[in-house]
């Protein structure tokens, strides 16, 4: 992990250290840009964000690492994607500034959506990336979703027992999360890069327990569908034709819920995997300049 990630105290969850990453010193004349990172990944996801020069002169762009990833410890030992969002604003706050954009992979994606929920002041639009709005439901998988539950649960129960201080996290839980995220747009040196992350971030007892309850907050999560209508500022969601894990036609059904948007449309990706921010920044980066500078 760089040592740009640095960590900013909150007051949610008894206290919270959050990891997060300016790409560059923060500019007040330019929006700020929220974005959050997909299933047990951290703010380096976004590294193609952060290198793509057109992207940072629009906005100043600020990875949030959500609970159970990176460099994000609150002194309570539960969390939900609820409190995920609750740590955005309060990032914002402890920042000091007044409103944001969000973008979010996957489980990023219901995060922003949740935040824009809970403010929808200080949230101008947002662009959720290959997720879901519903929970692991029959409706899901009706609509070619993948299972989440058979995905989730042995490692749910794999990781139930204390462990060792020299405990890592399993190869195959990397190697099974990446697959699914990149898919065939994984290489060589992607992987061996995100071993060493995941290495990282989850190590001896505290690591198993938070890589447990982030697993089991994405398996157990609750459908946002009946709320989706309190989202009144612009939506933009891309979604890539292989995606593996969430449908086109999930995301069609989706989209349509955002009965109160501003303007809420689907973008689909070509080809785009899972962890679009990741796999296809060549298409996302460009449509999120044009929807900043559309709605700013």
């Amino acid at each position: 992990m760089t040592e740009i990630i640095k960590t900013v105290d909150i007051p949610h969850l008894g206290g919270s250290k959050v990891g997060y990453r300016f790409g560059k010193s923060y500019d007040p004349s330019l929006p700020t840009l929220i974005m959050n990172n997909s299933f047990t990944t951290s703010a380096e996801l976004f590294r193609p964000q952060f290198a793509d020069p057109k992207l940072m002169k629009v906005a100043n762009l600020l990875a949030i690492e959500p609970y159970g990833h990176g460099k994000t410890y609150p002194k309570y030992r539960q969390f939900t994607y609820w409190d995920s969002a609750i740590a955005n604003i309060q990032v914002l706050d402890a920042l000091g500034i007044a409103e944001a954009f969000a973008l979010g992979t996957s489980q990023g994606g219901w995060i922003v959506t949740q935040t824009a929920m809970l403010a929808p002041d200080r949230i101008k639009g947002i662009i959720p990336l290959g997720t879901s709005m519903d929970n692991e439901s029959q409706l899901s998988r009706k609509l070619g979703c993948w299972d989440g539950i058979e995905f989730c649960t042995p490692a749910i129960d794999a990781l139930a027992e204390p462990v060792t201080d020299d405990w890592t996290v399993p190869e195959e839980f990397v190697v099974g999360v990446l697959d699914a995220g990149l898919g065939d747009t994984v290489t060589p040196e992607d992987r061996a890069f995100w071993l060493d992350e995941y290495r990282r971030n989850y190590k001896g007892d505290a690591g198993r327990e938070r890589l447990r309850t982030a697993s089991i907050n994405l398996r157990d999560r609750d459908s946002l569908h009946a709320r989706l209508g309190s989202v009144t500022c612009p939506v933009l969601w891309m979604h890539g034709t292989a995606d593996t894990v969430y449908s086109v036609a999930n995301a069609e059904d989706g989209i349509r819920r955002f009965s109160q948007s501003a303007d809420a449309q689907l973008k689909i990706i070509d080809g785009g995997q899972h962890f679009l921010s990741a796999s296809d920044p060549q298409h996302i980066n460009p449509a999120t300049v044009e929807f900043i500078n559309k709605w700013r």
